[in-house]
């Protein structure tokens, strides 16, 4: 798609008198896609940009974090997109196994049934039923924020294409030996009823029991202290430290386990700490991950003494209870034995927890199918590593190396019926088959294919080339492959980028998924307080798009984006937002109103103003400037910039500085006036990526142009003057320091003064009707009596306030006020003069107190000066 150059009369030049993102936001989303500016063509010439979205879940909906980081790579696109490449944003979604089935069985539930009343193949059905009515709604809100996806593209974790991806890595990962099935420790939900992998474990402290209990009868007794009373049951040995004196008489020996018919074995292992607590711990291999190795390690059997949802099984007065009823149980009877030695509550320890439903993790021995990360994750530590793929920014690639270079084996089975089912059949003689997406089943009697189904991050882990193809050749395969970069948070780092990185280096020849990293932080409150929804800080990003734009939202995003770091927002900083747009609008009604264009060429630069030269010099650093921030992922620093250069450089003072020019009329108002609109033009441009809808509008209406979408990106055309930056740089400070004379002396910002200006001989002469019209100086009367005189920047600024304050009370203001900075000043010299202070005070304090000083000493000469200047009583 190319920038539609034909210049076309607007129909209406005259912007309405205020802007209002509700009656343009959704017309113009409508009209980019109806236009087909977001798609993509794998055919095209242009070289290629290419991004994915990370899928969010099917369940989800839009929240603060999803609009931050779609801000984000809508501007990165958006901007590719104009600087000629062929950008590619592919959206989609994941299934998300364990949440998207937890709904649909809270429906079920409602009508009083479960999963196991409609069978695995009529409950599937009812899940892809529940997608389609209520899933994917996140989609749609992503227009709202004018999210410029591909929507031609979508994709969905299970549609058919990703599903025979999905198969086809399952099946070459199985013929290489990297998936293989095995009995280990997993974490188990007793909840959602499947395994989970460590990184979907939140831990967190809990207040529990550390309880200690003797072991063993008569001279044979030790004493161990566990959190889970309760796998006490599961025992199979206690171990001690191999070189722990206190117990060398007892390995090798058995003693008894209380409440049981059975005697257990003292083994040594250098596992044990002999220095942490008593020294011996119990060993329960079926209920514990370190237990397990040291029951590998020896030889022990496991024996599993909990069912799917944590309800003892031994036979006995336990069984039945849940874990929890049956550790205050099982406490009761050993304390009634007098083989509880000590309670220590509330023990406040970790506690793993299922990341989706909260409930507290069980470790549990299973059967389940793993993923051999070893080879995948050294290639994925040293693609960053040799440079292929870079970390943005690098520090946070420590984090990275931390999780690859560690990695344990991938739990990848669920007991799901959500998913992709594991594509393995089991015979009637014990025969394992697994089956690729192009290979017929094995049928006949006795066969059946393994009830599980794999990790919803396993079919993630291949979407930067499952979405375009693979494993077909396909021509978006070999134009968008790879990727060019990945904006995501850091806190999944593990969940999905280390995942992504090993499938696509191993699935695609060595090629790494993506070229950059770009790692964001979290949002949070204003205070820096995490938001949750349980917490009353909990924002919905759609009411503040409701209230102040999708400009606003996202303009404030980026302004908070420093890479890496998490990202504070409040609704003020919106409402500031908001203001920006109005401002932008105000401002480019302001020039059309005054003939701003864009037709023609640039006069030459002798024909222009200083003001004019000043402009053009510093629009053109500016695009230098948010280009290389652009580059360097650095997305509030390209936004504060334009923010003070729209704002503070365009609006408030060339806009303000040209204004009598204008007025004048002639040759130079129409010279200003292409500058003005030349200038609005680039600057429209470096804002649309991150506020697209007000300038899509202003930007049409002053060019008469097709789109922004597909406008071309400004180029830095190399034009400086530093010589009119430094005269301009003068007016600013005369104006400015004139400005906060006259607020010091509690004149109103519209209030008219006369005034005699000195400034002949300098860089400033030019300048005197605009100094005057900014400053609201009136011209020197007959009878004009100069009362304050301000020297600033070589020239002087006479100003006859009589008649304007009340004097003495002004004096007696600023008296109190030049009082008040004396004290101040004492102080900080008397701590500063005190020996005893100096040798005991922190450095920072020091300091702090040398700027309250040097802060005082500035106070009392501005004070001062404005005594002097005020006219005697």
């Amino acid at each position: 798609m190319t920038e539609n150059t034909q210049q076309t009369p607007a129909s209406n030049p005259e912007l309405p008198t205020q802007y209002a993102p509700a009656e343009v936001e959704g017309k113009l989303y409508e009209r980019w896609v109806e236009r087909g500016y977001f798609t993509a063509d794998a055919k095209s010439e242009k070289p290629p940009y290419t991004i994915v979205i990370p899928p969010p879940n099917v369940t989800g909906a839009l929240h603060l974090g999803h609009a931050f980081q779609v801000t984000l790579m809508d501007a990165l696109t958006r901007r590719k997109r104009m600087q000629g490449y062929e950008a590619l944003w592919l959206p989609g979604m994941d299934h998300a196994g364990i949440a998207t089935q937890n709904k649909v069985e809270q429906q079920l539930a409602e009508e009083g049934k479960s999963r196991h009343d409609l069978g695995r193949e009529q409950f599937t059905e009812r899940v892809w039923q529940w997608k389609e009515e209520y899933g994917g709604r996140i989609l749609g809100q992503l227009r709202r924020l004018g999210a410029g996806l591909d929507w031609s593209r979508e994709r969905f974790t299970m549609d058919e294409g990703l599903s025979r991806a999905v198969q086809t890595i399952f099946k070459n990962l199985y013929d290489d030996e990297l998936i293989y099935r095995a009995e280990r420790i997993i974490n188990w939900c007793p909840r959602c009823l499947t395994a989970i992998s460590d990184i979907e474990v939140d831990y967190q402290d809990d207040n529990g029991e550390l309880v200690s209990l003797k072991y063993g009868e008569g001279e044979d007794t030790l004493v161990v202290a566990t959190t889970r009373v309760e796998t006490m049951l599961g025992d199979t040995a206690v171990a001690v430290h191999p070189d722990d004196e206190r117990y060398a008489h007892l390995i090798g020996k058995r003693i008894k386990l209380p409440l049981t018919d059975r005697t257990i074995p003292v083994v040594a292992d250098t596992h044990v700490d002999p220095e942490f607590g008593t020294g011996a711990v119990k060993v329960t291999p079926a209920h514990d991950p370190n237990d397990f190795a040291i029951g590998q390690r020896h030889g022990l059997e496991s024996l599993t003494v909990m069912d799917e949802r944590a309800v003892i099984t031994v036979p006995g007065p336990f069984q039945g209870l849940d874990r929890f009823e049956a550790r205050s149980a099982i406490v009761a009877a050993l304390r009634e034995q007098g083989r509880v030695v000590a309670e220590k509550r509330p023990y406040v320890h970790s506690v793993g927890h299922c990341s989706r439903c909260k409930t507290t993790i069980e470790p549990r021995l299973s059967l389940q199918w793993w993923v051999k990360v070893g080879p995948l994750a050294q290639a994925a530590g040293d693609a960053v590593r040799d440079g292929q793929v870079k970390i943005h920014p690098a520090e946070l690639s420590k984090r990275y190396f931390d999780w690859v270079d560690n990695m344990h084996d991938w739990c990848i089975s669920r007991q799901l019926w959500w998913g992709h089912r594991i594509p393995v059949w089991y015979g009637p003689n014990g025969e394992t088959v697994c089956v690729g997406p192009d290979e017929q089943p094995p049928s006949g009697e006795g066969w059946t294919q393994d009830e599980d189904v794999l990790d919803t991050w396993f079919s993630s882990g291949l979407w930067p080339f499952s979405t375009l193809g693979w494993p077909e050749q396909t021509p978006d395969l070999e134009k968008f492959y790879a990727t060019d970069v990945l904006v995501t948070g850091h806190d999944i780092i593990f969940f999905w980028v280390a995942r992504m990185m090993m499938f696509g280096l191993y699935a695609m020849d060595g090629e790494a998924p993506f070229h950059t990293v770009a790692l964001t932080g979290l949002v949070r409150d204003e205070t820096g307080k995490k938001m949750s929804k349980s917490n009353p800080n909990s924002v919905d990003p759609l009411d503040w798009m409701d209230a102040y734009g999708s400009d606003a939202v996202r303009f404030t995003l980026a302004n908070g984006a420093n890479p890496g770091a998490d990202v504070p927002i409040g609704e003020d900083w919106v409402k500031a937002s908001r203001n920006f747009a109005n401002k932008i609008w105000n401002a480019t009604r302001f020039a059309l109103m005054n003939g701003a264009t864009v037709e023609g060429p640039l006069p030459d630069a002798s024909a222009m103003s200083a003001a004019d030269r000043w402009i053009l010099s510093r629009l053109n650093k500016v695009v230098a400037e948010v280009d290389a921030h652009y580059d360097d992922y650095q997305f509030a620093k390209l936004a504060d910039a334009l923010y003070h250069f729209a704002w503070d450089e365009v609006f408030d003072w060339y806009v303000e500085l040209s204004k009598t020019t204008y007025f004048a009329g002639g040759e130079q108002a129409k010279v200003s006036a292409r500058v003005l609109g030349e200038v609005l033009d680039v600057t429209l441009r470096l804002l649309h990526p991150i506020t697209p809808f007000v300038t899509e509008t202003l930007w049409t209406t002053l060019t008469g142009k097709e789109s922004l979408v597909v406008a071309d990106w400004p180029a830095d055309s190399g034009f400086r003057d530093e010589a009119a930056e430094r005269e301009i740089e003068l007016v600013q400070r005369v104006v400015t320091e004139v400005r906060r004379f006259r607020s010091d002396q509690g004149l109103q910002p519209g209030q008219k003064v006369p005034a005699r200006l000195g400034l002949d001989g300098t860089a400033l002469a030019p300048h005197e009707a605009a100094i005057r019209q900014l400053l609201r100086l009136q011209p020197e009367g007959e009878d004009f009596s100069a009362t304050a005189t301000l020297p600033v920047a070589g020239a002087t600024v006479a100003l006859d306030l009589s008649g304007t304050i009340d004097v003495a009370a002004e004096r007696k203001r600023l008296a109190k006020d030049l009082a008040a900075a004396q004290k101040e000043k004492a102080q900080a010299e008397g701590k500063l003069g005190n020996e005893a202070f100096l040798a005991k005070a922190p450095d920072q304090v020091v300091e702090k107190i040398r700027g309250r000083l040097a802060a005082a000493e500035e106070d009392i000469a501005r004070i001062t000066a404005q005594l002097e200047s005020l006219p005697q009583a």
